[in-house]
């Protein structure tokens, strides 16, 4: 084995699945998964305890307590939401046909009924049964004075799948939907809102906090009902826009780092450049 020239370690044999040459640096995200695909809320203490432990790649504001944001993204807590369904008197056949989108509305009453009933209207044309609105249980005292002045009204939308319909389908009419939301209520001039996630496979918790008031501020995160075979976490650091609650966890399916100054990059650089 050869020694790597920017590395103490040896390059693996031919055929080994590591090369040190396709490493790359992530700014704040990680990946945690079951690889039998069994859900357990260890999965989601070790995703938001890899958050934590990435802290240094976020900022903070000067209360001490505003972040730039951090989230997770999970697989849907069938263990926590399914009991909200069953409350009112109704019965999923399976939980994969739950479907969740969760809403950062306005505080202002009015604007926020308009949305709603936006919502409601898309989703009725396109055949997704609405089954009710959710308050998602959240602690303000975690927040920073900018974050709590700026925080939006949290909610959950449950949804049904429409009969006979297949995963990706389902999928695919919950992103049309999204999208119809968004425009419309636009158009209409409604009021601010975000759509973080809507899905009928996974969900998002994200909020303009540290990493390590994320869990604290959402109690769902906290109760063992809620299980998950994967997550997604990310803690975020506002190099190139403003913090804000809708930007504060920057993905719907897939995390990136912001950065494109790759350590290779770098070094690259410093090459091109030796013979000056």
């Amino acid at each position: 084995m050869t020694k790597h020239p920017y590395y103490d370690e040896p390059i693996p044999n031919e055929g080994s699945l590591h090369r040190m040459d396709l490493e790359r640096d992530a700014c704040g995200v990680g990946f945690v998964a079951q690889i039998n695909g069994k859900r357990s809320h260890q999965i989601l203490e070790y995703a938001l305890g890899g958050c934590c432990n990435v802290i240094h790649r976020g900022a903070m504001e000067a209360d001490m307590k505003t972040g730039d944001g951090a989230g997770v993204l999970t697989q849907i807590p069938h263990g926590i939401l399914i009991p909200e369904v069953e409350k009112l008197g109704h019965r999923l056949e399976h939980p994969l046909d739950l479907a969740v989108g969760v809403f950062f509305l306005p505080q202002d009453d009015t604007a926020r009924l308009k949305i709603q009933l936006v919502a409601e209207a898309v989703l009725s044309k396109r055949g997704v049964k609405v089954l009710c609105w959710r308050s998602v249980p959240v602690n303000e005292r975690e927040l920073g004075d900018k974050a709590r002045r700026t925080m939006p009204n949290i909610m959950q939308l449950l949804m049904e799948r429409p009969k006979e319909m297949d995963d990706n389908p389902y999928e695919r009419v919950l992103f049309l939907a999204r999208r119809e939301i968004e425009i419309k209520c636009k158009q209409q001039k409604i009021g601010d809102f975000y759509i973080p996630s809507m899905s009928h496979r996974t969900i998002i918790y994200k909020a303009l906090v540290v990493a390590t008031a994320l869990e604290k501020f959402y109690l769902d995160l906290q109760d063992e009902r809620y299980e998950t075979a994967l997550a997604v976490f990310h803690q975020r650091f506002s190099t190139n826009t403003f913090p804000t609650w809708a930007l504060s966890h920057p993905f719907r399916m897939l995390a990136h780092n912001g950065e494109i100054n790759t350590v290779r990059g770098n070094r690259n650089w410093i090459a091109s450049r030796a013979s000056d």
